[in-house]
């Protein structure tokens, strides 16, 4: 049966076109804008290259025997009682091996090197590190200066060449904190205190995103990372600090907690500086995550809100009289000890 020239044509035509198609397509990870990012993507492109080492010649081997040994090819040795070759062993074997070894080595360095937990050493022509904390909720990013005393949500801002240390953790059930331009991601838990250090070495807009799934908005749960000068990033913490908004604890940040879709962007130019250390003491043993949920959160909402803390229902007369209000309530949390970190817990 002769095939119709028609469809033979369509079909290089559309071979030619895959490369044009394939074009408009870009990869964060392959295009780094900061340090941590750069070293991941020459272990990527390092480890891809040398399995080419492997895949490349399969491939043309696979095509050179399929036309040498061809039907109508009388010049090709015919062996049908071949069956072994120790030299082809050798070759097959020792090459693979030789590689392997080689990924194990430098995957292992690697992994240590780039750590996520290891704060980044700033050079001369770098500025000093700071500190962001970043707070996973539903659906959205809660993101705390602490030396400014202001917050953010879906927006985080920090200059370029500066190693920022974003200490991250979760409202609610986990998440994972990804700025995929700039390296690493990390889990973020409730009640556990993670961090990741990253540095942009250029200015511009980065998107970021949770990577793990977390219930019915998580595909719209993003943010930007607004990297800029020194001189423009503190314009934009003036910009921040002029907003009317407040956010206290644990009226406010409990309202905050709240499930929403598609989130916009939002300032709080009044945050206490201990935020985020009561979030986490909220949900150790003994802390009132429950209790704020009963009593700032509509009951709809929360059930949506999930409970991975294992905080107890009861707290009884660990807290004393309701009626001692806020601030009672958060001498209690504050007699729970340091918050634990996600290298303790492990």
């Amino acid at each position: 049966m002769r095939r119709n020239p028609t469809l033979r044509m369509l079909g290089v035509l559309l071979l030619l076109s895959l490369p044009l198609l394939l074009a408009g397509c870009s990869s964060a990870l392959l295009d780094p804008k900061g340090q941590i990012g750069e070293e991941q993507r020459t272990l990527i492109l390092t480890a891809f290259g040398l399995m080419q080492i492997v895949v490349i010649p399969v491939i043309v081997m696979t095509l050179l025997f399929a036309w040498r040994y061809r039907r109508g090819n009388k010049d090709a040795t015919y062996s049908p009682d071949w069956s072994h070759s120790t030299k082809i062993e050798a070759v097959v074997w020792f090459i693979p091996c030789v590689i392997i070894l080689f990924l194990a080595v430098l995957t292992w360095y690697t992994s240590h090197s780039l750590d996520p937990h290891k704060a980044i050493a700033p050079d001369e022509s770098q500025q000093e590190p700071m500190e962001i904390q970043a707070v996973s909720l539903d659906w959205k990013w809660l993101f705390i200066y602490p030396e400014q005393g202001i917050a953010t949500v879906n927006e985080v801002a920090f200059p370029a060449d500066t190693p920022v240390r974003f200490r991250v953790s979760s409202g609610s059930v986990m998440n994972s904190f990804f700025i995929p331009r700039l390296g690493s991601q990390i889990y973020a838990m409730a009640g556990m205190d993670n961090d990741v250090h990253l540095i942009a070495n250029k200015t511009g807009t980065y998107a970021g995103r949770s990577t793990n799934y977390s219930g019915a908005g998580f595909s719209e749960m993003t943010f930007q990372a607004q990297v800029g000068t020194q001189e423009e990033f503190d314009a934009w913490v003036e910009e921040v600090k002029a907003s009317s908004n407040s956010l206290s604890f644990p009226k406010g940040y409990y309202e905050l907690v709240t499930p929403s879709v598609n989130n916009g962007v939002k300032y709080f130019s009044d945050v206490p500086s201990s935020l985020y250390e009561q979030i986490l003491k909220s949900f150790h043993a003994g802390g009132n995550h429950a209790e704020y949920l009963e009593k700032y959160v509509d009951e709809s909402a929360r059930e949506a809100i999930g409970h991975g803390s294992g905080h107890s229902e009861d707290h009884g007369d660990d807290h004393g009289d309701e009626q001692g209000g806020e601030s009672e309530s958060h001498s209690d949390s504050e007699s729970q000890g340091e918050s634990m970190s996600a290298e303790a817990a492990e």
